[in-house]
């Protein structure tokens, strides 16, 4: 399918665009010289700019459109929900059927325990509302010392304060004179990056135990809470070691620090489960959600809690002073309910998690994995990464002024591909709707883009 270019339109859109449109981490000096990217329509796992130029995207928008672009049930939901409420709030003992009924959805398809939500618009306020909780909570069990909330180095958790406090992306920080007090980070369980002569298995007690490290420099009286991304996306794709989690769980239990899974990537089939706590064995107390909830098709979040904490706030019999004009949208509950069905008519969680996934992991490392370029090709389900490196036995990397990563997404775009670069690490991560045929096609275009970048350097 071709789109139809939309015609003498693209220099005027890009002008007017640069003089009035404040892009997301984008530096506007460089957007102003070129022009931005003009996304004009999509279908499938494909998208079109506005002179015609198709490109298959590999990333899902922002991790986020797990059916696929062009879905007309979601479309005539949303209209539908228009017409009959488009808007009411759930503030002061109100509610609306849409709302009851994704809430019941959501607890029925979480992890064992987690039966209690309450909604945002995005991942990033998601987990701002955490850290609120984490300080209630504790408030109301009389311990108002145990506010520290543990991160990790690499962890992107969102944009708010709190979030980007919380986010272990260094960059996120300068500009905006964070982290916040409250907030402190440890190791990654990052293998291949610094896993040095430890076996995986090692590295991941290692990084798991720098929690408990972390805990005891601290006290364990003034730790409220660890979170972390199940996978660590916009950290370059960080799957970790099998004995990682299982010993965050043990630490965090027996110090009494309420564990956070951050499953706004990892939730709604990434990884072959409904969300990565179940792939990775996590018991968490919260769990935000955020971006395959509705497909990217409308904004909307939650936060999911379980056990002694959701009884905790159905229980502390006051006003919870806390929530957002948008929380619960009728509309945004009605599309992201179907959607949510659209996965379980189709099976595109057991596709992830089994066929389609497995073809796709198999698929990139047939391709890439002896790829002089190629230091490691690593994911689960639908979630991959490769590491560029200049060395593969020392597993060394090139120097990041020479932004090899950015050579490489450069190339992409050029040639038909939506392939994300973290620092020198290509991530892929599609849409779950997606065939073996197109597979075939976003693992050649990935593989003849890395090619194109090994060449650019001399390689």
């Amino acid at each position: 399918m071709t789109a139809t270019p939309v015609r003498n339109s693209t220099k005027a859109l890009q002008a007017a665009d640069a003089r009035h449109h404040l892009h997301p981490f984008t530096d506007h000096a460089g957007l102003a010289a070129k022009g931005a990217r003009v996304i004009t329509r999509a279908e499938g796992v494909r998208l079109w700019d506005s002179e015609g130029h198709g490109m298959i995207d590999g990333m899902s928008g922002l991790w986020c459109v797990n059916v696929g672009y062009g879905r007309a049930e979601l479309a005539e939901v949303a209209k539908q929900q228009l017409l009959e409420l488009p808007y009411y709030n759930t503030f002061f003992q109100t509610t609306h059927p849409p709302v009851v009924a994704l809430s019941e959805k959501l607890a029925s398809i979480a992890p064992p325990g987690m039966d209690l939500v309450t909604y945002a618009g995005s991942g990033s306020e998601a987990n701002d509302t955490i850290a609120k909780l984490v300080r209630y909570f504790w408030n109301l069990h009389g311990k108002p010392r145990k506010k520290t909330i543990i991160s990790r180095n690499y962890a992107y958790h969102g944009v708010t304060m709190q979030a980007a406090s919380m986010s272990g992306l260094t960059a996120m920080h300068p500009q905006f004179d964070l982290p916040l007090p409250g907030v402190v980070h440890v190791e990654a369980p990052y293998w291949y990056a610094h896993g040095g002569d430890l076996s995986p298995d090692e590295f991941g007690l290692k990084a798991a135990r720098a929690v408990e490290k972390k805990i005891l420099e601290l006290g364990p009286e003034n730790v409220g809470a660890f979170i972390g991304e199940p996978i660590q996306g916009a950290g370059g794709v960080i799957i970790p070691p099998a004995t990682y989690w299982p010993e965050i769980m043990r630490i965090c239990r027996q110090y009494d620090v309420l564990v956070i899974a951050d499953e706004v990537i990892c939730g709604f089939g990434r990884t072959g489960k409904w969300f990565g706590s179940q792939t990775f064995g996590i018991q968490p107390d919260f769990m935000t959600m955020a971006k395959g909830l509705t497909s990217g098709y409308i904004p909307m979040a939650g936060i999911m809690m379980g056990g002694r904490v959701a009884e905790t706030f159905r229980t502390a019999g006051e006003e919870i002073v806390h929530g957002f004009t948008y929380s619960g949208h009728p509309v945004a509950a009605a599309v992201a309910l179907r959607n949510l069905e659209i996965m379980e008519e189709e099976g595109l969680i057991e596709a992830a998690g089994g066929e389609i996934g497995d073809y796709f992991q198999a698929s990139l490392r047939s391709a890439l994995g002896d790829h002089r370029l190629v230091g490691e090709v690593r994911g689960v389900g639908m979630i991959a990464a490769m590491e560029l490196v200049e060395h593969k036995p020392s597993h060394s990397y090139f120097d990041p002024k020479r932004g090899v990563g950015t050579q490489c997404r450069n190339h992409c775009f050029a040639n038909g591909l939506v392939m994300r670069a973290c620092r020198d690490v290509m991530v892929l991560a599609p849409p779950l709707s997606i065939t073996k045929p197109e597979i075939d096609e976003l693992v050649g275009l990935a593989a003849d883009c890395i090619e194109r970048t090994a060449v650019d350097l001399g390689r």
